[in-house]
């Protein structure tokens, strides 16, 4: 995979406007599988936290979606987004029509649905 930074990474995504993706989140006990119609992307920097928890940077995927439960049933997004936290050290990779996403509470794959 090519690492990307976070200017490159950006403008790859944004080609994806109007496009359905699966979003695949790996991360500690966790993991979901969402997929949207990617309607806007943006990116929100708060520098109010609360504590640790609350990310200093995030992605926006705006867009009506589903998370998948389980292989019978799928249950829609709670917001019209979905959220992946930031960090300085993310890393951003791209390879084969596939986003990673890489932070220190887990791993995000972005692809479009086929």
């Amino acid at each position: 995979m090519n690492d990307l930074t976070v200017e490159e990474f950006n403008q790859l995504l944004q080609k994806w406007h109007g496009e359905k993706i699966r979003i695949m989140k790996h991360e500690i006990r966790d993991e979901d599988t969402i997929t949207m119609n990617l309607q806007e992307i943006s990116y929100d920097t708060n520098t109010r936290r609360l504590d640790e928890y609350t990310p200093m940077h995030a992605l926006y995927l705006h867009g009506q979606g589903q998370t998948e439960t389980d292989a019978q049933s799928a249950q829609p997004l709670p917001s019209p987004y979905y959220e992946i936290p930031l960090e300085d050290s993310t890393r951003y990779q791209y390879l084969n029509d596939r986003f990673k996403i890489e932070t220190e509470r887990g791993t995000y794959t972005i692809e479009k649905e086929t």
